[in-house]
């Protein structure tokens, strides 16, 4: 993971305390000194340190010889969305859109070929993955990834996609370029996009795009169903257009958000 830094100014020792933090996951919740080590490519020493570093500034937990994270690297990514103001704002809508429907929605931006989810209001039903904050899956494989896949210039779609998901998923059947692109010509020309248990059997949704002030494309929205219960048709035609709603409303919000004016807090003023 290191040692990828070109810049003059990059510095190696962050980039791999940061690829300590992000080697743990559901399936590594806790791990030794020299399973750390090999997941962040790291020498023993170097590892050592860095999470001694991290165990002192309280991301990182100790017990019994083992190493996890603590809940305050949480504290990392909802600063993010709430530098945006996002979950702030989706969060009454969404909690309106899971009331009108019963099922689950979500909220999710693109980072490289996945989508990572940022806000969430779900249902306690059974589905067959497991969705959190921060979790990753391949946007070409759900509605949410379709929606902003569909909204980045033809040209970018190939170098996006090429890229390893971070997801920890097991790799999916290749899928040739020209019908993701087919596919997604359609969600740009219809506004929402359909994943018909593309991620995981019995996994379906619908997604609708949330703008910025200016237009732009920000994050996708989603309402996911499980297939047995819920056919392709009553989600198009019932749960839609309270999501395309919903998601209008959102975007509402945050281009007022966006236009609201700034004030300069002077000292001693």
């Amino acid at each position: 993971m290191a040692g990828r830094g070109s810049g003059p100014d990059f510095v190696e020792a962050l980039a791999r305390g940061l690829d300590i933090l992000t080697c743990f996951d559901a399936r590594r919740p806790t791990m030794t000194l020299s399973e750390v080590a090999v997941a962040a490519d790291l020498a023993r020493p170097t590892a050592r340190r860095l999470l001694l570093t991290l165990a002192e500034l309280g991301y990182v937990r100790v017990e019994d010889g083992a190493y996890a994270l603590t809940p305050r690297v949480l504290g990392l990514g909802t600063a993010y969305t709430s530098s945006l103001g996002l979950w702030a704002m989706a969060r009454p809508h969404l909690e309106a859109l899971v009331h009108q429907t019963g099922e689950s929605s979500s909220m999710a931006q693109l980072d490289g070929s996945d989508i990572v989810y940022v806000a969430r209001v779900a249902v306690p039903k059974i589905i067959a993955l497991r969705v959190d904050i921060g979790t990753r899956f391949p946007a070409e494989r759900t509605s949410q990834g379709k929606v902003l896949l569909a909204a980045l210039p033809e040209s970018e779609v190939a170098r996006v996609v090429a890229e390893p998901s971070r997801s920890g998923l097991p790799p999916a059947p290749e899928r040739p370029l020209r019908d993701l692109q087919r596919e997604l010509t359609r969600v740009r020309a219809q506004g929402w996009a359909l994943a018909d248990e593309e991620l995981a059997p019995g996994v379906r949704s619908v997604a609708a795009p949330v703008r910025d002030g200016s237009g732009l494309v920000r994050a996708a929205m989603n309402v996911t169903v499980h297939a047995a219960e819920t056919s392709t048709e009553h989600l198009l035609q019932v749960h839609l257009p309270r999501l395309l709603e919903t998601a209008s409303r959102i975007s509402g919000d945050w281009a007022a958000w966006g236009a609201r004016p700034q004030v300069e807090l002077v000292p001693g003023a």
